[in-house]
C-alpha cells in the first residue's frame, strides 16, 4: 500500500529513530509499503520517519537504467561501520523535499551493516551512488536532512521556499 509522503518542514523528520527489535508481519508490510512508495514517488531511496514511523528502517534501489533488473533492499536498524577518506559530491534530491536540489559531499564508499527483512544480519560494501543514497537514508534515522550538509543560507532558502509550498498547498 502506498503511504503518504512527510513534506519538509516536519518535526518528525528531525527525530532520531528507535532500533526495530521486532521484524514481525506488520515491519515487513511497512517495507513493502515503503518500496512501493518510493518506486511511485519516483525515487531510489526512502526512510521511515519519510512515512511518517519512527523506526530504524530504509529501503533503496539505486538501478535506475531503462530495462535492468530492480534491486530493492530493505535495511533494518542500518549502520555506517567504516567509511572513506575518499569524498564524491553528488546532486542530491529529497522525496520530503520535493523539486530542491543540491551538491553534498560524503564519503564515496561506506561498509553498512544491517539486518534483513529475515532476521539475517549483513555488511556491505558501497559505492557511487549506492553509497550516496545509503548516508542520505541513514541521515534520515538520525534527525538530519540533506540539507543540513549546506550552508546555513542555502539551508534557510529551501526550507522557505517549502514552507511557502504547504501554506499555498493548505489553502488549494
Amino acid at each position: 500500500m502506498k503511504r503518504s509522503l512527510v513534506i519538509h518542514p516536519d518535526p518528525r523528520l528531525k527525530k532520531l529513530c528507535a532500533p526495530v527489535d521486532d521484524l514481525g508481519d506488520a515491519r515487513r508490510q511497512l517495507a513493502d509499503d515503503m518500496l512501493e512508495t518510493m518506486y511511485d514517488a519516483p525515487g531510489i531511496g526512502l526512510a521511515a520517519p519519510q512515512v511518517g514511523v519512527l523506526e530504524r528502517l530504509i529501503v533503496l534501489d539505486c538501478v535506475k537504467e531503462e530495462g535492468a533488473t530492480p534491486h530493492p533492499m530493505v535495511m533494518f536498524n542500518p549502520e555506517v561501520v567504516a567509511a572513506s577518506d575518499e569524498k564524491n559530491t553528488y546532486e542530491e534530491g529529497c522525496l520530503s523535499i520535493p523539486d530542491e536540489y543540491a551538491e553534498v559531499t560524503r564519503p564515496a564508499e561506506v561498509q553498512v551493516r544491517w539486518i534483513d527483512r529475515d532476521g539475517r544480519e549483513h555488511e556491505a560494501g558501497f559505492d557511487g551512488l549506492w553509497a550516496t543514497c545509503v548516508q542520505h537514508e541513514i541521515d534520515h534515522l538520525n534527525g538530519k536532512l540533506f540539507i543540513d550538509h549546506l550552508g546555513p543560507m542555502k539551508r534557510q532558502m529551501i526550507t522557505r521556499r517549502m514552507q511557502k509550498r504547504k501554506r499555498e498547498k493548505a489553502r488549494a
